[in-house]
């Protein structure tokens, strides 16, 4: 959720601006590129990151009468909603916690519950049941992302993924896409290149080697790839990315353009991102 300032989300070729108010909610690990549109000295960018359990999610769940999603049914595992009062209340709450040390283990569990149990009746409920259901697409899928995430830098052969998920090809294909708005090939390249990305950053590699170390072979497709995503060359772009903190301190003086306003549903635009930040 944001607190304060705004942010875009880049997901494929989608942009999606949210702010004040606003919160998502993901099903799935999505290779998301997002930065922070509006910030300042004065008032810096809040905002708040709960992980939930999904053994809490399944069985409260089961224990509703809210009606289940269907098995075939297929969505994007990505969300945007405008907060509501109750909810808003039981974050802050539970943030409110870290102050009090000797209470968190007694109240956090039930505060996470309740938060649970809100958002499964209010307008991110589809999406979590969706989750939670016994041999739904979204969980088939779940568990080829899963497995992807962490093989991602091994090359893909033929039909591997819809195997995994126990799907034909072009049903498989027609479900990854919807749930994460990307290809197969798509997700694998994307999380390569974030990696190749961090690897430059934190460990100083050149681009031959960080490409090489998440599965390229060949250092020229790398390069074009990354600056597809990125907007700009590797070298240039982790440069950039270094420098960004001495830029930010000057341009704060100016600014930017509010991006989405306070209390209403996120802007989606479909666009190529052209320069994307950390």
């Amino acid at each position: 959720m944001v607190a304060q300032g705004d942010k875009q989300v880049l997901l494929g070729e989608e942009s999606i601006d949210y702010g004040p108010g606003q919160s998502m909610l993901t099903t799935i690990d999505l290779p998301v590129v997002s930065h922070v549109t509006r910030a300042s000295g004065a008032e810096p960018f809040l905002g708040m990151m709960l992980t939930l359990d999904v053994r809490s999610i399944v069985q409260m769940a089961s224990e509703m009468d809210e009606p289940r999603s269907r098995r075939e049914d297929a969505s994007r595992s990505i969300s945007f909603e405008v907060l509501d009062a109750d909810l808003l209340d039981a974050l802050v709450r539970l943030v409110k916690l870290l102050g009090q040390p000797a209470l968190v283990a007694g109240l956090a569990p039930l505060i996470q519950q309740e938060v649970i149990l809100r958002l499964l009746t209010g307008p991110h409920g589809p999406q979590l049941r969706r989750l939670v259901t016994a041999g739904s697409p979204s969980q088939q899928i779940a568990k080829a992302v899963a497995w992807l995430k962490q093989n991602f830098v091994q090359p893909l052969h033929g039909d591997e993924l819809a195997d995994r998920a126990h799907m034909s090809p072009s049903t498989f294909r027609q479900h990854f896409r919807a749930l994460t708005g990307v290809s197969p090939l798509q997700y694998q390249k994307q999380l390569r290149l974030q990696e190749a990305r961090q690897l430059m950053l934190n460990e100083s590699l050149d681009a031959g080697s960080a490409g090489g170390r998440v599965g390229y072979e060949s250092p020229s497709q790398f390069s074009r790839e990354y600056s597809r995503l990125f907007g700009a060359p590797p070298q240039r772009d982790v440069t950039r990315m270094r420098l960004a903190p001495v830029a930010g301190a000057s341009s704060r003086r100016q600014p930017l353009a509010r991006s989405a306003a306070r209390g209403r549903g996120p802007r989606r635009q479909s666009t190529r991102p052209s320069l994307v930040s950390r």
